[in-house]
């Protein structure tokens, strides 16, 4: 029998592990679960598409091809797919495969790479915008900061006003909300290589902290359970904070880990981008936000 995974009590059923369901990328980021489509889609960066896994068939597909490097993304209220897209710089809309831009500049100047993508309560739009898609060649094409630094913007649909809300990072990369949204958190995948949390008072970020340091690896990409626990990537495995920091244990995943999300009919199942792989394993818990 395998052995329950320590520190998960509650949270992962005994005697489970995560299992590969799919593979075929180069770098596998920005997964979300698609309930329309029963299935999850990913990117894989430096190949330059976007892949689909169909649980019922078990089978992978290319979803769509020449997407210009897109990278995180999430569902908003309506069900479509809001995306990050390094290429075109910009922050993009995915309504089913018709796609628009939402955002692509600041105060005149474009954005670094958009790269991971929260929709909160109110329907406003929350993304990290660091610089892989201008510095790194695999990740979308050489470019300049053009507004000099790399922060996380809110973006509100309705007025169509783009504001940076964190400007204390070196490359701010995945972000969630707690369950009722008081607290925004963010990972610095920078030397620092650790998970700050915000209070978010009366919309906006403020009294920065440190959350969480990562001993291995990076905190690219998390998500925040419906009880406040952060799921984290970092080298070697997916690791889980209780809403106070304090470590709860890790889910070992032989690649290294870029980004995960829930999913499944009822939105019990970790989907975990790994390097070059899909992983899958079942949880007794699901995402803070009732979406994945």
């Amino acid at each position: 029998m395998t052995e329950r995974i320590p520190g998960l009590e509650g949270l992962v059923p005994d005697g489970v592990q995560a299992r590969k369901v799919a593979t075929g990328a180069t770098w596998s980021e920005g997964p979300v679960w698609v309930p329309e489509r029963a299935g999850l889609i990913w990117s894989d960066i430096p190949g330059n598409r976007i892949l689909e896994y169909t649980p019922a068939t078990g089978e992978t597909t290319v979803y769509r091809g020449e997407v210009e490097f897109t990278n995180g993304r999430t569902l908003d209220h309506d069900g479509s797919i809001v995306q990050c897209s390094h290429g075109r710089r910009r922050l993009e809309r995915d309504r089913g495969g018709e796609i628009t831009s939402i955002v692509d500049g600041f105060d005149g100047h474009r954005l670094n790479s958009p790269n991971d993508v929260v929709v909160a309560d109110d329907g406003v739009i929350w993304f990290t915008d660091p610089d892989y898609g201008i510095t790194q060649p695999a990740e979308g094409h050489p470019g300049e900061h053009e507004y000099g630094a790399c922060w996380v913007f809110r973006y509100d649909p309705a007025a169509d006003d783009l504001v940076p809300v964190v400007t204390d990072m070196v490359e701010p990369n995945g972000l969630a909300f707690s369950p009722d949204e008081s607290l925004l958190y963010v990972s610095d995948t920078s030397e620092a290589r650790h998970i700050r949390v915000y209070d978010v008072v009366d919309g906006m970020p403020a009294n920065g902290r440190v959350f969480a340091e990562i001993e291995r690896g990076a905190p690219d990409g998390f998500r925040v359970d419906e009880h406040g626990n952060v799921w984290t990537s970092s080298l070697d495995a997916v690791i889980i904070y209780a809403p106070d920091g304090t470590r709860r244990g890790e889910i070992p995943i032989p690649e290294k880990v870029a980004n995960l999300c829930f999913g499944g009919p009822d939105g019990t199942e970790l989907y975990i981008a790994a390097t070059s792989s899909i992983y899958w394993i079942p949880t007794l818990t699901k995402d803070a936000a009732g979406r994945p």
